[in-house]
């Protein structure tokens, strides 16, 4: 479900309406719980969540370093959560956190996918999104592109 959308608010609008609830509460509790440094746009078609190139403009790309995006895909929402596939121990968290919320997980390789509200323990969400400071994640980062 590829958008041109040029802003999170423009994104949204586009979005069905049963979809949006979703998109407007999980990007609520992303944004409420951000470290300071991090900024939203649209990239690639999604809400993303990065570190500007000002910040960091080491990156493999030349783009901001992602640390979140959310987007409507066909049959369900997705939340990409990169760091937690650069630090296995934050997967490991995250995934006994989402477990002991009583919701199921249906994960990829740092990509939640859920189709309703009650699918998502968002204060889950929020704590994995207050754990990524802006100085950790670029360390993450930068110890991952070693490998």
């Amino acid at each position: 479900m590829k958008s041109t959308a040029s802003t999170p608010a423009d994104y949204l609008a586009e979005q069905p309406v049963e979809r949006r609830e979703v998109l407007v509460a999980v990007r609520a509790t992303v944004n409420s719980h951000l470290s300071p440094g991090i900024v939203e746009a649209m990239t690639s078609g999604m809400i993303t969540w990065q570190i500007p190139l000002a910040r960091y403009p080491k990156t493999y790309n030349g783009r901001p370093l992602g640390i979140a995006a959310l987007a409507n895909q066909k049959s369900y929402v997705a939340l990409h959560l990169p760091g937690l596939y650069i630090d296995p121990d934050e997967d490991a968290w995250f995934r006994e956190r989402w477990t002991e919320s009583g919701k199921k997980l249906d994960m990829g390789s740092g990509c939640v996918r859920f189709t309703t509200l009650d699918d998502v323990p968002r204060e889950v969400v929020g704590e994995t999104i207050a754990r990524l400071s802006v100085d950790r994640y670029i360390e993450q980062y930068e110890a991952s592109r070693r490998r």
